[in-house]
């Protein structure tokens, strides 16, 4: 889906969220496409441990599709202590079970722990292996807690990119306020503002059973008020505007031409009597 606004400049980064630290990323399209997933989400701070095919990577620019402010202020680091070295809280993101005793979080519940050292003031880094092979237990060593996506357990298998939006999008929608649910107001939609009034949708009700009795749809006559009611409360249910209204007339009047046009040469169209 696209709907980038390069108006907007850094209005939707949080300068203050978690570091996404790559470990030893192997292509470069891997880390753009990362990138990519984090600037979706708000976050620019992004840190590479020992890129293989080294820094900076033309292909991570191409795979960015646009986040270049997370590639261009990418920093690059010898070791994973030194990536990690600012921050208050290290997490892990691992699907393979190590031999390490850590608390296992899923990412909703890291975010809302993230979110919290947040306010406090501390920083927080999220570990993510290389694409092959994921991290080590030496590497995750370093992290004080694991997050691992509760994915089908028969095929967890992720690219670099989704994990890092998963985990990242959860962040985010830690602290989002997004009604689950939004229905536009006319304005905000960019369409007209004016509603049908009531005599507009009263007079595209005359017209549309008109030519409905006309075809023999509204049949048999015992069961024509309920159908009428049927079909009045579905447009009423959708507010109409005015121009919506004239759209409904016009393709009602083409539908009762095209049959006119048929008749006018010879061809007399079906007539639906109950079935």
């Amino acid at each position: 889906m696209a709907g980038t606004d390069k108006s907007r400049g850094t209005a939707g980064i949080d300068p203050t969220g978690p570091a996404i630290v790559l470990v030893g990323p192997q292509l470069g399209e891997n880390i753009g496409t990362a990138a990519r997933a984090m600037l979706n989400c708000g976050l620019a701070d992004l840190r590479l441990v020992e890129p293989r095919d080294g820094w900076p990577n033309e292909k991570a620019v191409s795979a960015a599709s646009g986040a270049d402010l997370v590639i261009e202020k990418a920093r690059v680091f010898a070791g994973i202590a030194e990536a990690i070295a600012d921050c208050h809280h290290v997490y892990a993101a691992t699907a393979r079970p190590r031999e390490v005793v850590k608390a296992v979080l899923t990412p909703r519940a890291a975010a809302a722990e993230m979110r919290a050292a947040q306010a406090r003031g501390e920083r927080v880094a999220i570990l993510f292996g290389p694409e092959r092979w994921g991290l080590t237990t030496d590497q995750v060593s370093f992290a004080g807690s694991i997050i691992e996506v509760p994915l089908n357990p028969a095929f967890a298998s992720l690219n670099l990119a989704q994990a890092v939006l998963i985990v990242a999008y959860e962040w985010r929608l830690a602290a989002d306020t997004t009604p689950a649910k939004f229905i536009p107001t006319l304005e905000q939609h960019g369409g007209p503002t004016e509603l049908a009034t009531q005599d507009d949708i009263l007079k595209l009700f005359e017209h549309l059973e008109r030519e409905l009795d006309e075809s023999g749809y509204l049949y048999p006559p015992d069961k024509r008020p309920a159908m009428v009611r049927n079909l009045r409360s579905i447009f009423l249910r959708a507010n109409l505007t005015e121009p919506e209204v004239r759209s409904l007339r016009g393709v009602v009047k083409a539908l009762v031409q095209r049959r006119r046009d048929l008749e006018a040469r010879g061809i007399k169209p079906p007539r639906r009597r109950g079935s």
